[in-house]
């Protein structure tokens, strides 16, 4: 199945994608009713693997469901709970169920979520994933093995534009590349001027930019980000944006939408990440459409 994502983002096509969370059960009614209200409305849907190393049920169930209604799903692949063995298994078994975006992420610390005694795995990391994924679409597994049959995976990795120092980032963001990265899927972008410094410096890498843009649903939200999630500084202007809003979320919805036009000129899509309030995705997404080239 061809992925047309990579036809949009390859064709320079201004894309925009969302994060919608699958279900801590197996009852995925309310993600796909969730999904179906941005069909048309996004190029492709991200279905996170245990976000914030909560378990929840696997990506690859829901990303299929989502495929079988013509929503182009992007599979979010974590080495935190995966050996080298089962990662192969579920990118094969994806390729078999007609999913093929794939964005590789290490994951988030095992101590953050609702497992704490779990043993994390980190066989391979991001890059070695992706250099997995590229070999898979060769038709070998990492041992060398030929396949029967094999994949057609669009690739992708997450990178933080506002992280510090800036100049330590990029040697990674190049081996990521490297190792078949065709497009990145940024944290949450509030500065225009930094998404600008990363853009230019990431270009020669040839791979796309997707800038994520996030619902700050309160002041304590915000203030959260700030103090637990690393390369994420909410700006002190917005906090207090915030803190004085008769409707934080309200404010959070026209504060997201600022960043997202604020991007535009320096990025190839917006990745919208609603927090649970996927209804509002249309609001942030509103006018970036109008410009498209």
């Amino acid at each position: 199945m061809s992925s047309t994502l990579r036809e949009k983002l390859e064709s320079n096509h201004f894309v925009v994608t969302a994060e919608v969370c699958p279900p801590k059960g197996c009852d995925c009614g309310e993600f796909m009713e969730k999904a179906r209200s941005l069909k048309g409305l996004v190029d492709a849907v991200n279905v996170t693997d245990n976000q914030g190393a909560n378990v929840r049920i696997s990506p690859l169930a829901p990303a299929a469901l989502l495929t079988r209604e013509g929503i182009e799903p992007i599979l979010q692949l974590t080495c935190r709970d995966r050996n080298r063995m089962a990662l192969q298994s579920e990118l094969l078994a994806a390729a078999a169920l007609g999913v093929t975006n794939i964005l590789s992420l290490s994951g988030d610390y095992i101590s953050f979520g609702d497992h704490a005694g779990a043993k994390p795995v980190f066989d391979l990391d991001s890059v070695q994933l992706l250099q997995t994924i590229a070999t898979l679409n060769a038709g070998r597994d990492i041992s060398g093995a030929p396949l029967e049959g094999a994949p057609s995976f669009f690739a992708g990795a997450a990178a933080a534009p506002e992280a510090e120092p800036f100049d330590l980032i990029l040697p990674k963001l190049a081996k990521k590349a490297a190792a078949g990265a065709r497009f990145f899927q940024t944290q949450a972008v509030f500065s225009p001027d930094r998404l600008a410094r990363f853009t230019e410096a990431v270009r020669p890498l040839g791979v796309k930019i997707i800038a994520g843009i996030i619902l700050l649903k309160s002041a304590g939200m915000a203030r959260y980000i700030t103090k637990n999630i690393p390369g994420l500084k909410v700006p002190p202007e917005v906090v207090a944006e915030l803190e004085a809003a008769e409707s934080p979320l309200e404010t959070g919805v026209a504060i997201a939408r600022r960043l997202a036009a604020a991007a535009r000129p320096f990025c190839d899509g917006i990745h919208i990440m609603a927090m649970g309030r996927e209804e509002l995705i249309p609001d942030i997404a509103a006018g970036l459409r109008n410009e498209d080239n």
